[in-house]
């Protein structure tokens, strides 16, 4: 896991063509809006949260967001236990967002 700045983050995955958007906040939080082709994973889902990563391609490199960057933190962690190796933090999360980003 890595913990990104909001600068960082979105460089980062504007350079990555095996990247993967993942909005974990809840769907309340997703109904205000959210990163355009983000895949969206409520983390307070519990084991269904837990079921749906494991279906993930462990090789795709995984840009995770929630509202203040701390239940991404735990997302990305979950994630690096689970073998997904390439889990990226946006630190401060959507509290802090400023822009969109146009996913490959």
């Amino acid at each position: 896991m890595a913990d990104l700045t909001q600068e960082q983050w979105v460089s980062q995955l504007k350079n990555d063509a095996n990247a993967v958007v993942l909005d974990v906040r809840t769907e309340k939080e997703v109904s205000q809006g959210m990163i355009p082709d983000a895949l969206h994973l409520d983390i307070y889902k519990g084991q269904e949260f837990i079921d749906e990563l494991e279906k993930l391609d462990k090789d795709k490199n995984y840009y995770v967001y929630c509202r203040s960057g701390n239940r991404s933190g735990q997302a990305c962690s979950i994630m690096n236990q689970l073998g997904i190796a390439n889990a990226y933090n946006l630190m401060g999360g959507m509290l802090e967002w400023e822009g969109e980003v146009v996913v490959k």
